[in-house]
């Protein structure tokens, strides 16, 4: 491969990985934001949304109506925040597979509860327009076999209902939550307790 083709391609893979995480960084805002339309148009038309223990929305409406739903909108009523880590992206041409973390806190009055903390699989394809999401699986991280496969380089998908993904143990940490994201929820939730 010349020496210009091969330094286009190194420029597109980090301009599709810049814009694969921008992707994703936007679901938190959107979601905490209530902008259901905006967390839907990260997905394309046909995208599905596989919510361990919640079941899966397939398209954009169903995946606003997620949103909009009564379990959401509690969460935003209370206080909550959705934040994703950093994520592994792996680039096949014009698809790509990304996995990573997420956690969701609720504000309880006094402080803050971690509600959720999930291995995310993120499969995304570009179009004329960019790139969008045309599945994400989302299993809760509760030592069960699902997450781990999501977060693992070979693939997986979660159950919707199967495994342990509904059970909603309370810890201040999940056991199974890498030290490093441990050791910056402090900081994070210290810092959005004083903004209150």
């Amino acid at each position: 491969m010349p020496a210009a083709d091969a330094l286009a391609a190194r420029l597109q893979a980090l301009e599709d990985r810049e814009a694969i995480r921008d992707l994703i960084a936007r679901y938190g805002p959107a979601a905490d934001s209530g902008d259901s339309d905006g967390v839907a148009a990260l997905f394309d038309e046909a995208g599905v949304y596989a919510v361990g223990g919640m079941g899966e929305s397939r398209g954009r409406p169903a995946i606003a109506a997620l949103l909009d739903g009564p379990v959401h909108r509690q969460l935003m009523a209370d206080g909550c925040a959705h934040l994703l880590g950093p994520v592994a992206i792996d680039l096949a041409g014009d698809t790509a597979t990304a996995r990573g973390l997420s956690l969701v806190f609720r504000w309880n009055g006094s402080h803050w509860d971690t509600v959720r903390a999930s291995a995310n699989r993120w499969h995304l394809a570009r179009s004329d327009t960019g790139w969008a999401v045309t599945r994400r699986d989302n299993a809760l991280l509760d030592g069960n076999e699902v997450a781990r496969a999501l977060l693992g380089a070979g693939g997986g998908r979660s159950s919707a209902s199967g495994g342990r993904l509904s059970d909603r143990r309370r810890r201040p940490y999940p056991a199974n939550c890498p030290p490093s994201m441990v050791s910056s929820v402090p900081v994070i939730l210290r810092a959005a307790s004083e903004a209150r």
